[in-house]
């Protein structure tokens, strides 16, 4: 019989959506790492929340297991490589939680802004210091929105019903999109200059961890809020703690860290700091919320095969898969390129399918594409949320299908529009495998490789020279190169596959060679 463990306190009504659809169910939480691994091999699926790790050696000692299902957003407790690695599927519910956690977003914000924690505290314990706790109104003050994606649109309504003025840093959203939500939509030095509150609803990447550096917190207001809702990291906790004992930041309040559980952090103790242990989530009506999605997309892809909100495979149902995979992994890496070269932001997308590619269902394909594009971003973007990320953005999408092909059967080709100009590139499907075959209108035939470096420059003799020079004489070992040209003496391009890390300081070599317009390390 098919069979699912719990792991995690889930709302009652998972375990009650597992029975309904006839898979047995085993609903023990709390355990051990060890007890963990002792009897997972005896189930199909695993359902948890962010207790539960589901390391690599889980997945290696799950024999059985197909699916890991987190009922929540972030996957941070499982490692998604070595499900993937393993077969296993692991999915999400990426909007179970918006409306509760953008509330809480709010509520921190009142705390933080009336003192009420500390207030409360002194008054049970006897006191009626009433000259003490001296607030601030939100009325009119402006609040800056780092991230105005699903959460953070939602408190943006939310705080303009409080008559505030929102602004917004999101290189992804248009100023289309932005006009509708009632927001205005700035650079990043803009909002720390302007806002009197700040609040964060970005995931934890390179590029934001530490978007509020010390020397980010030191150019806002004096007397300015903090509230970070969203992810552990993406403030520098120290430099903040120096800043509320300086008066210069008015007050904070989180409710998540750099390390969780948080038995002790910097921050603790300052008294315009409040603290909840990552509450964003819990609520009732959210808990339910999660614990029925996961419960339903689990029990439709271990009894059909389909397959829901997936971060490692498509959604493809059990009847199409042999004939789309291929074709869907290959909307993913063009995806995966174009938006690692997405280097001024998302402005608009095209994605044309061409030849017997239109034959099939070409959702998945789009899905597949528009996931590839945010991911390098958006951590927790997947193949069903992706297009509503996209609509809700405001990203102008366009869509075209041709039934004949000029070279191959089918051809992908993904175009997208940053800092006003176009970038395209564009892939097929041959013996089963991915390939490249078009970056920028120059025609070429690539594998994918897991590293690959990527190169516009001027074709002159020479070049191909001094990059292989460059990449030998940093122990970079060239597994593949493949190489084209708009025409003799004019603009080429490299697709190099690599075997090792290319570091900063090699990439930067590369750009200052006299030929290159434009180097990139993409990774897959």
């Amino acid at each position: 019989m098919t069979s699912v463990l719990i792991s995690d306190k889930l709302s009652p009504v998972a375990a009650e959506v597992f029975t309904a659809r006839g898979i047995d169910v085993d609903v023990r939480p709390g355990l051990s790492r060890e007890e963990l691994i002792e009897i997972i091999p005896h189930y199909d699926g695993l359902a948890v929340r962010s207790a539960t790790k589901v390391t690599a050696d889980v997945i290696a000692a799950g024999r059985r297991l197909k699916v890991v299902g987190r009922a929540g957003i972030g996957v941070d407790n499982i490692d998604v490589a070595a499900a993937t690695a393993a077969g296993v599927v692991v999915m999400n519910t990426p909007f179970g939680n918006s409306i509760t956690t953008a509330e809480h977003t709010i509520a921190l914000m009142f705390a933080a802004a009336r003192s009420i924690t500390a207030a409360d505290a002194s008054t049970q314990a006897g006191k009626w210091e009433k000259n003490r706790f001296l607030g601030v109104e939100l009325y009119q003050k402006t609040l800056g929105l780092i991230g105005c994606g699903n959460i953070g649109s939602i408190v943006a309504d939310r705080a303009l019903g409080l008559k505030m003025k929102v602004i917004t840093y999101d290189p992804y959203l248009t100023q289309e999109r932005a006009v509708r939500l009632g927001v205005e939509k700035v650079e990043l030095d803009e909002l720390l200059e302007r806002a009197d509150v700040i609040s964060l609803h970005v995931p934890l990447t390179e590029s934001t961890r530490n978007i509020l550096s010390e020397s980010a917190l030191a150019r806002t207001k004096r007397g300015v809020i903090i509230i970070n809702a969203a992810r552990g990291g993406l403030v520098d906790e120290h430099a903040l703690r120096r800043l509320l004992d300086s008066g210069h930041v008015g007050a904070a309040a989180f409710d998540v860290f750099t390390v969780e559980p948080a038995y002790e952090n910097v921050l603790f103790g300052a008294p315009n700091f409040v603290a909840t242990p990552h509450l964003g989530a819990s609520t009732v009506e959210a808990q339910e919320n999660v614990a029925r999605q996961i419960a339903e997309q689990m029990s439709d892809f271990l009894l059909t095969g389909a397959v829901a909100n997936a971060l490692n495979m498509p959604s493809i149902s059990a009847e199409e898969a042999p004939r789309l995979r291929p074709y869907v992994d290959l909307a993913d890496k063009l995806g995966m390129f174009a938006g690692q070269v997405a280097d001024a932001g998302l402005e608009a997308i095209e994605i044309e399918l061409e030849g017997s590619v239109t034959t099939m269902s070409t959702q998945p394909m789009i899905a597949a594409v528009l996931a590839g594009i945010l991911r390098p971003q958006l951590e927790d973007v997947n193949m069903v949320s992706a297009p509503a990320i996209v609509k809700e953005r405001g990203i102008a999408l366009l869509e075209s299908r041709r039934e004949s092909s000029a070279i191959y059967d089918s051809v992908i080709r993904v175009k997208i529009q940053t800092g006003g100009e176009w970038r395209r590139v564009a892939g097929t499907v041959i013996g089963g495998k991915p390939k490249l075959v078009e970056v920028r209108g120059m025609a070429l035939q690539a594998d994918f490789e897991p590293i690959m470096l990527f190169t516009c420059n001027e074709d002159r003799p020479g070049y191909i020279g001094a990059l292989g020079s460059l990449l030998g004489d940093a122990g970079i070992n060239i597994a593949t190169l493949h190489l084209g040209r708009d025409r003799k003496s004019g603009q080429a391009i490299a697709i190099v596959g690599v075997d090792e890390q290319v570091p900063e300081e090699i990439l930067a070599k590369l750009k200052a060679l006299p030929l290159v317009s434009y180097a990139k390390v993409l990774k897959f």
